[in-house]
């Protein structure tokens, strides 16, 4: 896909448009999974990066007891905080809408993103999830910020997360002529790794069962490096 992508030759999104950036994900670890070391960079230049998680990810191993997932909810909190500082970003807002559920709070969704960003400054793009990206919680995340983004006048940008594991070259469903890739410096790459590596109830194993991410996730996710459609 990577080798494919380059012969492509994607054009490369012009961020100099943007002075503020707010980032949409589904659950903590997707922000950094699809868009971290974009994060990163923006971060580094002195662009205001402001992450927003629709769930707090207690879903994450179905069939658990309540009192596991509320734990793995803290969990994942504490994690995204650790990875957010790590790209640089102190600004975090968790909606604790439910973790697998999304679509069925879809309009709830879409009215808390209007209200946050009906009064962002010039400049400010919004970049969530894209809606065809093959997980029902993703896919309501980008339709809620696309209304949300109609509504108010802001850019918005899809940036695909579970798409890179099952599109191929060339997929017919994938808008790729409204795809834009994003010039990444190494050092930028690297905090995403590590940032990544955060997340660990996700790419470690616990409780006898096997990590949810297993390590292939990330490694696919840096070789194709990042983009998104505009």
């Amino acid at each position: 896909m990577r080798e494919w992508l380059s012969a492509e030759t994607l054009p490369t999104l012009d961020l100099g448009e943007c002075t503020r950036l707010v980032v949409v994900a589904p659950h903590p670890d997707d922000e950094t999974l699809g868009l971290g070391a974009t994060i990163a960079q923006l971060s580094a230049s002195g662009i205001d990066v402001q992450l927003v998680s629709a769930s707090d990810g207690g879903a994450a191993r179905p069939g658990a007891p309540a009192p596991a997932r509320i734990r793995l909810e803290a969990v994942r909190r504490r994690e995204l905080r650790r990875a957010a500082a790590i790209l640089g970003v102190s600004s975090i807002i968790s909606l604790s809408l439910p973790d697998g559920q999304l679509a069925e709070h879809e309009h709830r969704l879409t009215d808390r993103l209007t209200r946050l960003l009906e009064n962002v400054g010039p400049g400010t793009w919004c970049a969530a999830t894209w809606r065809g990206d093959g997980h029902p919680d993703h896919e309501a995340v980008g339709r809620a910020a696309d209304r949300a983004c109609r509504r108010t006048g802001v850019v918005l940008l899809e940036y695909p997360v579970w798409m890179w594991h099952w599109a191929i070259p060339a997929e017919p469903v994938v808008p790729w002529s409204d795809g834009f890739s994003i010039a990444l410096s190494r050092w930028a790459i690297a905090r995403k790794r590590e940032a990544a590596r955060c997340f660990g109830s996700q790419f470690e194993p616990a409780e006898g069962a096997g990590p949810v991410l297993p390590a292939f996730v990330l490694d696919r996710l840096i070789a194709v490096g990042e983009m998104v459609f505009r």
